[in-house]
């Protein structure tokens, strides 16, 4: 993983610990070269499909934005084209990056659920190779980040992690166990796109209509089965947050810590906020997940206001 991902910082703020009422340690994965945990994934990914499938000569994948850059850097790195699908209406800063990164873009359908079902009908037709959002390697390396916030801070009562696809708090879940700690993980979904809570509650994947959330890191409608066999058995729970609540959290990160956080980076403190007398003079982790928002989304919350889905 190094020296192109170097461990990403943890630190305990003092402020978010008095609005807490506990102490509060901040992965900053918003740290990483693309401003996200799923760097870590991506290099991961392409290092195995290089040895395992020689032959590859292009990826293709679909995103929000976060796992496109990451599949779009690691592709780059390992020599292989990447082509991205994207859903209209798609952050036009993430479109940018991952287009920065060499990656072919392609808009295509209202959400990320169909923007995957046309990356795979387009990988058949071009004879590329599909990167799944949710699979073993790409797990092995965002678990990464995991190893480093549980080495530097052992002790942790909770870790609040946001999910997606499922990669980054299976990864949590993965080293937790290897380690042999006690870390409770508390999964962290949007109330307006809660597929994954409800796969948690029912032991099984229950996809939803909708994802309208304007936190599109967590805006998924069909949920991994193998992520949510892991969740189900691993999670300690699951919490929803409403969109005012996530952007008050975007708003606490900016006065708090002067750190930008996306609207799935700012859900893990959204929901200790809501947790706050059940985890009170505790220790916990929250996984600042990523800092990727458009400037005319963070404008508006930042002026007290939440954005439209």
């Amino acid at each position: 993983m190094q020296p192109l991902v170097p461990p990403t910082p943890q630190y305990a703020w003092p402020l978010l610990a008095e609005r807490a009422g506990t102490q509060v340690w901040v992965k900053h994965e918003n740290h990483s070269p693309i401003g996200a945990f799923k760097v870590r994934g991506g290099i991961t990914y392409m290092d195995w499909l290089k040895r395992a499938h020689p032959e590859v000569e292009g990826v293709i994948t679909a995103t929000r934005g976060n796992h496109g850059q990451s599949i779009a850097l690691a592709a780059r790195r390992a020599g292989l084209s990447a082509t991205i699908l994207v859903p209209h209406g798609n952050s036009a800063e993430k479109n940018r990056a991952m287009e920065s990164f060499g990656a072919e873009l392609v808009v295509h359908g209202r959400d990320f659920d169909e923007a995957k079902a046309y990356a795979g009908q387009v990988a058949a037709e071009r004879g590329l190779h599909f990167v799944p959002s949710f699979d073993a390697q790409l797990v092995k390396g965002v678990a990464t980040y995991a190893l480093e916030l549980y080495r530097a801070v052992p002790d942790l009562a909770a870790v609040y992690a946001p999910i997606g696809m499922g990669s980054g708090i299976c990864g949590l879940i993965a080293a937790r166990d290897l380690l042999g700690l006690k870390t409770e993980i508390v999964g962290v979904v949007a109330a307006a796109a809660p597929a994954v809570a409800l796969s948690f509650e029912a032991g099984r994947p229950v996809p939803t209509n909708s994802a309208r959330t304007f936190a599109d890191g967590m805006a998924c409608r069909e949920p991994h089965a193998a992520a949510i066999e892991i969740i189900a058995k691993g999670a300690a729970r699951i919490v929803r947050v409403e969109e005012d609540e996530i952007a008050e959290a975007i708003r606490l990160y900016w006065t708090a810590t002067h750190n930008v956080a996306e609207g799935a980076g700012a859900a893990p403190l959204a929901a200790l906020l809501k947790e706050r007398r059940r985890m009170a003079g505790k220790r916990v982790g929250l996984i600042l997940s990523g800092g990727n928002i458009d400037t005319d989304v963070l404008a508006t919350v930042l002026e007290g206001r939440t954005p439209a889905t």
